[in-house]
């Protein structure tokens, strides 16, 4: 039985990803971020986003999607074990204490510097690009949101799981269709958006076994990856789901109000 609203995969295609390497969310779930976090701003700087919400990337009639790089990613567990109580949070730091074990990824950084081109877009009321680096900004947050960003075991590859990145990532959501919920909080104001960023990672990788016991329960007994699997991944996993997109547009709503804020408020047009 097909549950309603459940657009099912083809039941034949499998998925996979070079060992280590990660990507970004699907188009369902991007847009599900964006969308939604322009939501939840507060009055003043909402009203700017709903104006020319079809002039961000992803959101536009044709959209388009953030370059993918082996970069949108943090296989932190290659270092050392949660809770990275000992991680620099500096890349410097990090380089200089693991030498070329450092290279997993730059996701941390890569929102930091986003989030900087976003407070200059601010400054300079540069439209176009306040919306595009709104964009990006949103799709990196939601990347750290992902835990298997955040792990050497990113396609399930060390748990005999291949190609369970796209699985979640992509082909899930689009499978949820419109039973998938994305509800987040009003934005709020950081008090140290360098820093969040660990705080996101932390918060988000302790989910990693989780996600992984999901889909091999969800996998028991069954021959593919198809139909009858997403539905049961559906049954076990819809909420995991909606609360990783939901805390993403939080956040990203948080970082965009936190950056028009840095930048003193500009009246945008």
């Amino acid at each position: 039985m097909r549950l309603p609203g459940l657009a099912v995969p083809a039941a034949t295609l499998v998925f996979t990803l070079a060992a280590g390497e990660a990507r970004a969310w699907g188009p369902v779930a991007q847009e599900a971020v964006t969308s939604k976090a322009i939501d939840v701003l507060p009055k003043g700087l909402k009203e700017f986003y709903k104006a020319h919400r079809l002039e961000m990337p992803t959101l536009a009639l044709e959209p388009t999607y953030p370059e993918e790089t082996p970069d949108w990613r943090f296989a932190v567990d290659r270092l050392m074990p949660y809770p990275f109580l000992d991680l620099p949070q500096t890349e410097k730091g990090l380089k200089d204490k693991y030498g070329d074990a450092a290279t997993i990824g730059r996701l941390p950084w890569l929102v930091q510097e986003s989030y900087a081109r976003l407070v200059e877009a601010f400054k300079a009321k540069d439209k176009t690009r306040i919306l595009e680096e709104s964009d990006m900004l949103a799709a990196l947050v939601a990347q750290l949101h992902n835990p298997l960003a955040l792990t050497d075991n990113a396609d399930g590859q060390k748990s005999e799981q291949h190609g369970l990145y796209v699985r979640f990532t992509v082909k899930f959501p689009e499978a949820m269709a419109s039973k998938l919920k994305v509800s987040p909080d009003a934005a709020v104001y950081l008090d140290d958006p360098k820093g969040y960023v660990f705080s996101i990672l932390n918060s988000s990788y302790v989910w990693v076994d989780n996600l992984l016991f999901l889909d091999e329960l969800s996998k028991r007994g069954k021959s593919g990856y198809g139909e009858i699997y997403f539905e049961d991944l559906a049954t076990r996993a819809a909420d995991f789901l909606s609360r990783r997109l939901s805390l993403a547009a939080n956040d990203a709503a948080s970082y965009w109000y936190t950056a028009w804020t840095d930048a003193q408020r500009p009246e945008l047009k």
